[in-house]
């Protein structure tokens, strides 16, 4: 009976020690649960602080995106830091657990883990930063925001012409960084070559119409090239840019419905609508005191090689007809060739 006793006392003694034991593990955790909410609190309360004052004494809106940004990163730092230190133990004891659960993750998110990895390339080698206008895919668009899974940009073209903002906001993936080609039109070169072709009529006086253009792009586009200039020799500093000569110019060709002169310039990579308007407001003042030069539309010629074009090169008339070169018409008005019945101008 006795024994029964104290094998009953020695079970109960065990019970009660286990408890005490599982309520200072309980205890121990919620302190380190508060812990964790406390310094979380101090952290994103200093973050809130330091930011009020931002606000209040600066007025640039890059500035404090800037400010915001940074302070997010230094917080986020800060708190795993602090984190860490409180569950050091717990951490070291679950140490085989975390490292099979990261794996498995790693599988399971790898998209996830791939974005990640494009915000550590993006922050580490500057592929763009923000405010500068890229094109990634098919996506064309100003850097507004970069976050830990995505960027943010402010589109411009689509259905809008020449570059300008659509209104939208596109989240791109991180990871696209990796697989598609990226294109900066603002990093350390912020300038793209524009043309701008300009048809004038076989009858015009192209000549003097190149002369015009030339003027007109010079004056336009003089000063943007000088800017640009200095602009390449700050960015052949970090990367193989080099141009002959950036000044503007005007190349002929010709097309089925007249002379095409291009006029080929430097424009800033933000302003090529506006350039491109101004320019062609001189080209249509220039050409409209010229008698001799007419803006060209598609057409359609019919061409006589018997009576028109240069009279050694005519063919001549079979020997049915009348054998003989063809009669050689009179001059008439310029850019027309009248045959032969044609009315004499009084």
């Amino acid at each position: 009976m006795a024994g029964a006793d104290q094998e009953g006392v020695l079970q109960d003694v065990q019970e009660l020690e286990g408890l005490a034991q599982a309520l200072e593990v309980a205890a121990d955790a919620q302190e380190k649960i508060l812990l964790t909410l406390l310094a979380i609190a101090l952290v994103w309360g200093l973050r809130w602080v330091v930011l009020r004052l931002v606000t209040r004494r600066i007025e640039e809106p890059r500035i404090r995106y800037q400010w915001g940004k940074g302070s997010a990163y230094v917080a986020f730092v800060l708190l795993l830091v602090l984190i860490s230190q409180i569950w050091v133990e717990a951490i070291r004891d679950m140490g085989t657990f975390l490292g099979l659960l990261t794996a498995g993750l790693a599988i399971a998110l790898r998209d996830l883990v791939t974005n990640m990895a494009g915000w550590a390339f993006i922050l580490l080698r500057h592929p763009f930063r923000v405010g500068d206008r890229i094109q990634v895919g098919e996506h064309r668009g100003d850097v507004v925001d970069v976050r830990l899974f995505q960027f943010t940009l402010l589109e411009i073209g689509n259905w809008v012409a020449a570059d300008q903002s659509t209104g939208r906001i596109i989240h791109v993936p991180n990871a696209r960084v990796f697989s598609d080609p990226l294109a900066n039109y603002t990093a350390e070169f912020p300038f793209v070559w524009h043309e701008i072709p300009v048809l004038i009529t076989f009858e015009s006086d192209w000549k003097r119409a190149r002369t015009l253009l030339l003027e007109v792009v010079e004056r336009e586009a003089a000063a943007v090239a000088r800017d640009a200039q200095s602009r390449v020799r700050d960015a052949s500093r970090k990367l193989f840019i080099h141009y002959g000569t950036l000044t503007p110019t005007v190349y002929t060709d010709v097309e089925d419905s007249g002379v095409r002169l291009t006029l080929r310039f430097i424009a800033p990579a933000r302003r090529r609508r506006a350039m491109t308007q101004s320019l062609w407001e001189g080209i249509l003042d220039a050409f409209a005191e010229e008698d001799g030069i007419d803006l060209a539309y598609p057409t359609r010629r019919i061409f006589s090689n018997l009576l028109e074009g240069k009279a050694g090169a005519r063919a001549e008339l079979p020997e049915g007809l009348g054998g003989g070169a063809a009669p050689t018409p009179e001059p008439g008005p310029r850019g027309s060739n009248p045959g032969p019945g044609a009315p004499e101008e009084p």
